[in-house]
């Protein structure tokens, strides 16, 4: 998995999505410039208007990667069955569709009429996903903007090869990432960002290069898998050094904080650690509780920072433990935290979202389920106990 965060005026705003009118052979024209010879017909012939936004996208992204068969129609079986984009929705007047070549995908093209409207739309939806439940909703984003026309490509490295022009990948989720290297603009409205960063689910986005590369990268080893050592894990000096770290996650760590005794063995039927008991016993030598203990309202948003003195007995408790609770149904308990492991750290949080940023801080998540193994593109590194593994790869929790 892979990531780091987002979110200049509304006029520097403008400009950064009005799209550039090139001049030579293989640049772009902007949106409405008049189309090469052939371009109108090859758009009419999939039942779309011969001239109009649709072409225009059309031939835009078509400087970058193909978009073929323009079609309008709404009976075509490209067109998107979900719950948007969807015309009359979020201003949107026209929707099309046209299909890749070299990578045999497919782009959906929408159309609003106010395009601040359909970012605000698309904000509200992710944001309902969210409250529903699913935190991790949004931090995988195919959403497109252009200057008046959305794009939806199907593969990640369509997407890629889009933002190398002032196309911008919109997300929405407070806690998407944006890795150095990457533009960070701000979109029409607050807590939404434009980037040139592609996150994707099996890694195949846009290089993460905050964290280590694969140095087998090309060499016939399987993608994510070094082959011996660790390609790096998070480390930190002390628990404030350890919260100054994950402080920009969902940990909840930066206005709801602890380090008192009593405090930190609290723990709720919702919230469960993974270190019960005396944490000198599971090789923890410092310890602290982020969230907020029961008062007007249940506990809620638990999770537990650890400085450790020593790994291996800390990952051999966390193995015992997490074999006992596979006993009972052969599945983890929802409600039980997992434990993400760095160098000398270590977070214990059920928070899907927070893990979904903890590993792009170069935490990795102990798994001790018999027969487990990482789709390639995510990391598999040897655990310090036996019949355990460290991954970014979860899958009950795959992202969206």
């Amino acid at each position: 998995m892979r990531i780091q965060r987002i979110l200049a005026t509304t006029a520097a705003l403008t400009c950064l999505a009005a799209l550039p009118a090139c001049k030579g052979e293989g640049q772009a024209a902007p949106p409405g410039a008049p189309a090469p010879s052939g371009s109108a017909s090859a758009g009419a012939a999939g039942g779309a208007a011969a001239e109009g936004p649709l072409v225009r996208a059309q031939q835009y992204m078509r400087q970058w990667a193909g978009c073929e068969d323009l079609s309008a129609k709404a009976d075509d079986p490209r067109m998107p069955d979900g719950d948007f984009p969807k015309t009359g929705k979020w201003s949107v007047t026209e929707i099309g569709v046209c299909s890749t070549t070299a990578e045999k995908s497919d782009i959906v093209i929408a159309v609003p009429k106010d395009m601040k409207e359909f970012q605000a739309g698309y904000k509200k939806h992710v944001l309902d996903k969210i409250s529903g439940g699913d935190g991790a909703y949004g931090l995988v984003s195919n959403v497109l903007i252009g200057k008046d026309f959305v794009a939806f490509p199907t593969l990640p490295k369509t997407s890629m090869a889009l933002v190398r022009s002032e196309m911008r990948v919109l997300t929405c989720n407070p806690t998407a990432p944006v890795p150095k290297g990457y533009k960070r603009e701000k979109a029409l409205v607050e807590d939404c960002g434009l980037s040139d960063f592609v996150a994707a689910e099996d890694g195949s986005g846009s290089p993460n290069f905050e964290t280590p590369q694969n140095p087998s990268d090309g060499g016939g080893e399987k993608l994510g898998q070094p082959k011996s050592g660790s390609l790096g894990l998070a480390r930190a000096g002390s628990i404030p050094e350890l919260r100054n770290l994950v402080n920009n996650s969902p940990l909840a760590c930066k206005d709801h904080f602890s380090t008192d005794p009593e405090a930190v063995e609290i723990e709720s039927i919702d919230y469960q650690p993974v270190v019960k008991g005396n944490a000198t016993d599971w090789g923890v030598s410092g310890r602290a509780l982020c969230g907020q203990p029961a008062g007007e309202r249940r506990a809620h948003d638990l999770s537990w920072l650890d400085t450790v003195g020593d790994m291996k007995k800390l990952q051999t408790k966390a193995k015992a433990a997490q074999q006992a609770d596979l006993k009972d149904d052969g599945t983890l308990r929802a409600t039980a935290s997992m434990l993400l492991v760095g160098e000398n750290v270590a977070v214990e949080t059920n928070k899907p979202a927070a893990r979904f940023v903890l590993y792009q801080l170069q935490f990795l998540y102990l798994n001790c389920v018999p027969g487990f193994s990482a789709p390639s593109g995510y990391r598999l590194e040897k655990a310090q106990v036996e019949g355990c593994v460290l991954t970014n790869y979860e899958p009950e929790h795959p992202v969206r």
